[in-house]
Parts: C-alpha cells; structure tokens; sequence
C-alpha cells in the first residue's frame, strides 16, 4: 500500500508558492509521478482529469473561494468516475466551494507547537495508517511555523474524523487533523495539519510524513477506500461496533455507543410498541464535542440495534454547535423532540418532528429556536461558555396544557428548575411561569442540568444533575411549585444526567449516563466512551420511599446459572465455580456476628486485580476499586452508600458487564461505578467474612447474554468453551 498512485496531477493557481514548490521537489525526490496543473485549465475544461489517478491541492495560504467554485464541476466529474482528490493544509478551506461538504473548517492559520497526528484507533487499521506505529504519529517539526485548517467546534456534515491532533505539550483530540469523504465512486482526503515540505523536519517525522503521503496517494488513486462505509450510516455504525467486539471492558448488555462517545440519554419513548434511546453522541471521538444524537432500538428491552444518527448540527442553525440534551413527546400521534441548540455563547430551545415512523428522519422547525431568550427573572447563571445556563428539556401534558422544565441556575445562588407552559401543540408557544424548585448552592449544586419530574401517583418526583451527582426532591406538585418532603440521592456513583419513559403499563423506566471514570487518553485509545445504565423501574414502596429496581425484562438476558446455593462462610474466603466478566448476582445478605462480609468481582487469580464489595457494620456498602486495576489512567477510588441497618438483611443485585459495575440494595439504594482490569484472567469471584460469621441467603449468579447478538458472533462461536463456565467477552 506503500508505493505512490501512477500520477498525481498537483493543482496550483496561479505561480506555485514556496511551499508548493517544496511539495513539488519532494515529490521528484520520492519518485512520485507528478505533473501541475492550473485550476484556472480545470475550470475552463482544459485539463484532461482522467489523466490522473490523484488530483493534490496543497496549500499554506488561504484558498480561493472563487477558483474552487469555477473548478467545482471538473473536479465533482473527476470524483465521480472513481478519481481522489487530496485537499492539504489550507487547501481544505476549499471544501464548501467545492461541494464536497456544506460545512468547512471553522479556524485556520498559522501556528507552532504540533507535533504530528493523532490517530483514531476505530480507524488505525485503514490502510492509509499502513506502516505508521501506534496511535501518535511525528510527521511535523514542532519548532516550525504549521500552516492549518481545522473542524475544531464544528464537524463536517458527512465527513468523517480519521485523525487529530498531537502537540508538543499534548494531545488535541477537538483539533482534526485528517478527514475523509466519499464523493461518488471516489474519495477525498483532507489533512489539514502536521504536513509541511520547506521546513527541515526531524528524522522520525519525516519518515512518518513521506510515509503518509504514499498512502494518501496508493488509497485515493484507487487501491481501496479512504473509508469503509459512508459516515454516520447504520453499516458504518455496525462495523465500528464489530471492531470493538474484543475489548473487554465493552458492555455486553448495557446500551453503548457504537464506537466514539456517548453522553445523556435523549428522547426516551416507546413508540409503536418499539423502545427508542437517544443519546449525546459525538462522531468526531471519544470525547465530549459537536454533539449529535445517535439512536437505538429495541423490542423488549433486552437487545437492541443501532440506528442512524438522528439529529446533526445544522451548519447555519442555532444548533450550529451542537444537538444537546432534550426529550420525546407524543403529540397526538406525532412524535416531537425539544432539545437544546447551541451557537457560540447561546443556548436555547429547539424543536425536530419526526418524518417516518422509525424516528430516523426528523424536521426541525423554521421557528428555531422555539423560545427566543431567557428569562430575566430570577438573573441566571453566566459562565464563560454560555451567556446564561438554559438547557436541557422535560415536557408533560397535565390538564390540558403542556408543561417544559427546563434546567439552569441563579446568579450567586443555587440551581433551578424553570417552568414553562403552552397551549399550542406546535411547541413554538411557550409562556414562562418560574421555577417550580430552587435549591441551595452548598448542598445542592449551583447547576441543575436534566431536570426531570415524574409523576409516582401519591407524590412527584423531580430529579436533577449538578455536575457531580443526582439529587432527588419527592413531595407535592401544585400551580407550578414542588413542596420537598424528602431529598436524597438517585444514585450513589457515576451514574448522571438519566431521563424516563411512562410505558403503557404506567410504570416509569428510567436509564442514566454512566460516565467514562477514565482518562481522556485512555477513552482515545480504546476508541467509545460512556454507556448507559440499565432500565430502572423506579416507583413507591408501601411506605411511600422511592423505590429502584432493575427492569424485570432483564432476566431474559440470564444464560446459564453458574451458581445456587446459600454458603455460610466464617473468617474465609471462597471462590465461586465460574469467572465470567458479565454476570448478575442476586443474594439475601447478612452479617451475623461478623465485622465485615463481601463479594470480590473481577478478581485475577493471585489477587493483583479484583474489586471489593465490602458491607461493614457502619451500615455502608463500600467498592473497594484499589485494586480493580494496575492500569493509572482509570479511577481506583473508593465508593460508598448508606444501607439498611446491619440488624437486616441485605438484598443485594449486582450487575457487573465487563467495566460496568451497578448495584440495587433493599431495592431503594443504587450506586453505579466503573472498573477497567487490564488482565485477560481477572474474571473471577468470590465471597469473603472478616472477623465472624455471615450468611449469603439464596446467591445466585447468572452468566448474561449480549444486548447486540448480532455484533462478534463470529469471535464468540471462535471462542466457544474456553471456559468452563460463561460467555467470555
């Protein structure tokens, strides 16, 4: 793959410039076959394109809107009947003109200090990455001044992200460095930084970059394709996710995203009998930035399937920035999404009304956005991203009249829930009431994002996410005001930002972000980040306190029973006869006269990795992460929740799914957590009592089946019974 398409043909206007010349004397040097040609003879039809397998615009200077849009016919023609087309540097300015894309870069210039490129890893195995080593690349003198342009707030509407930035004082995963197109038969790559030609480069660079150049030019002039699939399409979704099949932190049967990242769940409803989840998505990385909706299906709960992305940025919208949180309501028979736009410093309501009946095409409104401003009482919140904190929607028909809260926080006070109501089912009519709730800076955040209330029948409960965890509020909801009986936290971990569905059975299912807990370097290399929980049925207990449980339709998930009995164990620890990395566990515990008693999950067999379940006779329910991992880039912090008194039973559900980790206690308690073991063989478990007797009433372990059984079917039957017991991830 390493040797030079036949010819490139490389586009000048006008006299080439110093660094084109340089290009050109590197392409003499490399033995590539290179001839020039005048934009202005593509325009007037005078260059014979099919001459050449590669058509290369290089350019350090601003490029010419005017010329690209004169040349555009030729080059569209050229692309496609099969040809490539490389766009470098600034050059890449040029995509709009050019019509490869109808959203260009949105910064470029002159700048020093990058190092070279930043390879995807979902994308590290295409050839044009062929001979290149690892992730980071050297192909520039961070010494040198780098010509650049870039997507670094926005995306390309249908381009895709192949690689980013690497600097000399770190890695730039928003700055975009090489992106790919399918145009027609053909491709078109931009490689926007980390490639210059008059400048002395180190010898490592230099290599990387030459080898670049001849894979560049092998792939476009026609070899294979730049990319597999056409961007953001539900077989590039699925192929994504069959690459990520063998890591094993991977949830099996928890929704994640197909590859890249995954923030809020969005839009939850059952439409048409069908489960839609929509979620914070960006395409671009694993990391937070240009947010865009990705979707997924299911029938029962329990498998899902990846649909297209629902909601892109509109390149001249008030969503321009991203598609942020918002919810689904049905609407007389039509399903409408409220989300939030973003546009520089400003945030405000939107609206999108679905065009088929599988919720993959949605219309956004021409009155976008639907409420134009913020209220001036009381004075929100400002921060130095947004000119007022305003986002995120829950919406409910209550009497007749819709009713939207939407999230944010008071100046030097405490966040809030804001209200809204509307009689008009166009959703472009909103009149502001107030807040329903504000809260206490200290105790409860001084940002509400995802507001959500919900009606439980003899009390309402709104929840709320303050950055750093989940509190509850359940009381009584009247004319626009909640009275707080009792508070609390939803979860105790790093569960966030959840949002429900009313099923039509009446009962509410609610599913939260689990964050990454995670280094940003190490959501780079594995390629996805974030997944979301699993459903929780969340109602009131006989004595009125909330109430969370696992969805039931869970247990269909249950493959083989690893375990069954009710083991007394005193002053020991014991092994369970299965390792498995996707399991439940269900036990009735109790402590006897024991200190302390647990499980330990996730356990190698000389105990360098495992995690400790620990409930002590502080009535807490402590993970013990210390020594989940050996790996730093993961949190190994301790975490813990209040549970009922030791003089009780404990009722325990334990989900663990390769680094999820989510925990249902006497039904009312849930803690979330994340755990990433770098050992193939830390998979065991097993169950310990400190200083005394306890009893494990009733355990039961069940290996899990996967949610995506269509996604590594094939390296799962390869793997077979490697194991005595247990589907292996």
């Amino acid at each position: 793959m390493s040797e030079p398409a036949e010819t490139v043909g490389f586009l000048v206007a006008g006299e080439p410039s110093p660094e084109q010349r340089a290009a050109l004397e590197w392409c003499a040097a490399a033995g590539v076959d290179v001839e020039t040609i005048s934009l202005a003879a593509v325009a007037e039809g005078g260059a014979r394109l099919a001459a050449y397998d590669v058509l290369w615009w290089h350019r350090a200077e601003p490029a010419d809107d005017a010329i690209a849009e004169d040349a555009r016919a030729a080059l569209e023609a050229f692309l496609g009947d099969g040809g490539g087309l490389l766009l470098s540097l600034r050059a890449l300015e040029a995509v709009p003109a050019l019509g490869i894309d109808p959203v260009g870069p949105d910064t470029a210039g002159t700048e020093a200090g990058t190092t070279g490129l930043l390879v995807k890893s979902l994308r590290a195995d295409r050839p044009v990455f062929e001979g290149l080593e690892g992730l980071r690349v050297p192909t520039a003198s961070p010494e040198a001044e780098q010509p650049f342009a870039r997507y670094q707030g926005i995306l390309p509407h249908r381009g895709a992200v192949l690689a980013s930035t690497l600097r000399a004082d770190g890695e730039r995963p928003h700055e975009t460095a090489l992106l790919g197109w399918r145009i027609g038969d053909g491709d078109v790559a931009g490689l926007g930084t980390g490639v210059r030609f008059d400048e002395p480069l180190p010898e490592e660079a230099a290599r990387n970059r030459d080898r670049l150049l001849r894979n560049l030019f092998a792939v476009l002039g026609g070899r294979d394709r730049l990319l597999e699939h056409d961007p953001g399409g539900t077989p590039a979704l699925s192929a994504d996710r069959d690459r990520l099949a063998d890591d094993h932190h991977r949830p099996r049967y928890h929704v994640s995203p197909p590859g890249n990242w995954l923030n809020d769940p969005n839009g939850m409803i059952k439409w048409n009998g069908t489960y839609h989840a929509f979620y914070q998505h960006n395409p671009g990385g694993p990391h937070h930035g240009t947010i865009h909706w990705g979707h997924a299906v299911s029938d029962d709960l329990v498998t899902w399937e990846d649909r297209p992305i629902a909601l892109t940025p509109s390149p001249d919208g008030p969503d321009r920035d991203g598609c942020w949180s918002g919810c689904a309501v049905d609407v007389d028979g039509t399903p409408k999404i409220l989300y939030t736009g973003g546009r520089d410093d400003v945030q405000l309501p939107c609206l999108a009304t679905a065009t088929d009946d599988e919720l993959t095409g949605w219309k956004k409104s021409p009155e976008n956005p639907v409420i134009k401003s913020v209220p001036v009482e009381p004075p929100l919140r400002s921060s130095e991203h947004w000119r007022a904190e305003f986002r995120d929607h829950n919406v409910w028909l209550e009497d007749g009249v819709w009713h939207h809260l939407i999230g944010s926080g008071i100046e030097d006070g405490g966040g809030t829930a804001l209200l809204y109501t509307s009689d008009d089912d166009d959703f472009t009519d909103w009149t502001y009431e107030g807040p329903i709730l504000t809260g206490a800076a200290e105790t409860d955040g001084v940002i509400w994002e995802c507001p959500e209330l919900l009606d439980l029948g003899e009390k309402r409960l709104l929840h709320v996410s303050n950055y750093e965890e989940v509190r509850y509020y359940l009381g009584d909801y009247a004319d626009g005001s909640l009275e707080v009986e009792r508070t609390g936290l939803l979860d105790h971990g790093a569960f966030y930002a959840p949002q429900s569905l009313r099923d039509d059975d009446g009962r509410w299912l609610t599913w939260g972000w689990i964050k990454p807990d995670r280094s940003h370097e190490f959501q780079w290399d594995a390629g996805w980040s974030g997944t979301l929980s699993l459903p929780r049925e969340i109602d009131l207990d006989e004595a009125g306190r909330l109430r969370q449980r696992p969805a039931a339709e869970l247990t269909a998930l249950r493959e083989e029973r690893g375990y069954d009995g009710s083991p007394v164990l005193t002053d020991e620890r014991r092994d369970l006869p299965l390792d498995s990395r996707s399991f439940e566990l269900r036990a009735e515990i109790r402590l006897d006269d024991a200190d302390e008693c647990g499980l330990v999950v996730r356990g190698s067999p000389d105990g360098e990795e495992e995690t400790l379940l620990r409930y002590t006779r502080e009535s807490d329910l402590v993970v013990d992460r210390s020594a989940s991992t050996t790996d730093h880039r993961a949190s190994s912090e301790p975490i813990s929740m209040p549970v009922t008194p030791v003089d009780e039973s404990l009722s325990l559900r334990l989900f663990v799914d390769g680094s999820v980790l989510e925990i249902f206690a006497n039904e009312r308690h849930c803690l979330t957590t994340r755990i990433f073991p770098t050992r193939p063989d830390s998979d065991g478990i097993s169950l310990y009592a400190a200083e005394g007797r306890a009893v494990f009433e009733d355990l039961e372990v069940w290996t899990m089946g996967s949610a995506w059984p269509n996604v590594g079917a094939e390296r799962e039957r390869e793997r077979g019974s490697e194991r005595p017991v247990g589907p292996e991830r």
